[in-house]
């Protein structure tokens, strides 16, 4: 299967669709639509970078996830970070410095990633680290945050800098997302995309997709209200459960399927808006894309992991080069052992097979 399915090309179609979107979606704002015009070229180029890399053996994933910090001011029912204690309210220790991440996301443009995900904890906790992303102009770094920290410094660095694009969490209506992220939190959301709005900045919505609002935040209603609102793109992520309580909350294959079905629509009846779903259907996908193959996770103090959901490591990029840990022992032994390509019950592979995911880490520091 591995032999037939390139994922070079298949994350490369992948990155010129979702910047080609963005494009249409941004026609009717100048600076918007010239500042993707020109990121076209840069993901291009970035692109070269990557197939000439991969033409000597060595692959390169256009996408990185970056916690940037482990600190959040809000607690999330289902939380995966929390419940991995990646997330936690005491101040935080040894995370790395913005000048020790303004070395990551520079060796990340010399090697042709065009995308770097910023997450935490909450992200716009970390100023500094924003800043010094907006001085990469190559890259484009969706921000996701919940909102709550969003101020007139941010909306101002955010006119200044458009690669950086505010991706806010939102669980569906009020009730909600009120239910999940606390008393209030909707409004401000709703108050920070007016905002946004009326200044023409790009934004999008991240959706946490269970079994119980799969309909709702799908629905034409819903989308509808995101859009009459400037929202640009919506990422729908589905959620993974990190207690074996929630298990009934995660998609199964048939709401998957119907996750993907609306998408399609979606695309067709929303065309000023980039639609996402992750982690997708990876059985559709050449298997899951973790783990350096179509991109990996940089936790908050310089560890590399396969993604968020998967917070294992053997190398820190305080300690290495950006490149050395793409090709780290764990990355390398979950690519040649398979797991991201073994049949499992769908959603997140490398959380169901945690404890071999476990066990290779353990054959890695032997």
């Amino acid at each position: 299967m591995d032999k037939e399915f390139d994922i070079q090309e298949y994350m490369t179609h992948g990155v010129e669709r979702v910047v080609s979107d963005a494009i249409k979606a941004t026609l009717k704002n100048p600076r918007e639509s010239a500042y993707m015009a020109k990121f076209a070229l840069a993901t291009k180029a970035a692109s070269r970078k990557r197939a000439k890399l991969e033409a000597e053996g060595e692959h390169i994933p256009p996408f990185l996830i970056a916690s940037i910090t482990s600190s959040c001011n809000l607690h999330c029912a289902g939380c995966y970070s929390r419940c991995n204690n990646a997330t936690q309210d005491t101040e935080p220790v040894s995370q790395l410095t913005d000048e020790e991440w303004l070395k990551v996301f520079d060796e990340a443009s010399d090697l042709g990633v065009s995308f770097i995900l910023l997450a935490g904890g909450e992200p716009l906790l970390r100023k500094g680290v924003i800043e010094a992303a907006g001085q990469r102009q190559d890259i484009l770094f969706p921000i996701f945050t919940n909102g709550t920290y969003m101020a007139d410094k941010y909306f101002d660095l955010f006119d200044k800098n458009r690669n950086l694009v505010p991706i806010m969490s939102i669980e569906g209506e009020k009730e909600a997302t009120d239910n999940r992220r606390g008393e209030g939190v909707y409004d401000k959301l709703i108050s920070n995309m007016d905002e946004l709005n009326s200044r023409g900045l790009i934004y999008g919505a991240s959706v946490t997709v269970t079994t119980e609002n799969l309909k709702d935040v799908s629905s034409e209603d819903f989308i509808g209200k995101l859009s009459a609102k400037g929202c640009k793109a919506v990422i729908f992520v589905e959620f993974v459960p990190v207690t074996d309580d929630a298990a009934s909350l995660a998609p199964g294959d048939e709401e998957r399927e119907y996750l993907k079905s609306e998408i399609a629509r979606l695309r067709k009846e929303h065309p000023e808006m980039v639609f996402v779903s992750f982690p997708g259907d990876e059985k559709s996908s050449g298997g899951c894309i973790a783990a350096g193959r179509g991109f990996f996770h940089i936790n908050s103090h310089g560890s590399a992991e396969p993604c968020p959901f998967s917070p294992y490591s053997d190398i820190n990029v305080k300690e290495t080069s950006l490149r050395e840990a793409m090709n780290s022992k764990l990355f390398k032994a979950l690519q040649t052992e398979g797991t991201l390509l073994d049949d499992h019950a769908g959603g997140c592979v490398l959380y169901e097979k945690r404890h071999e995911v476990e066990a290779l880490l353990g054959l890695g520091n032997r």
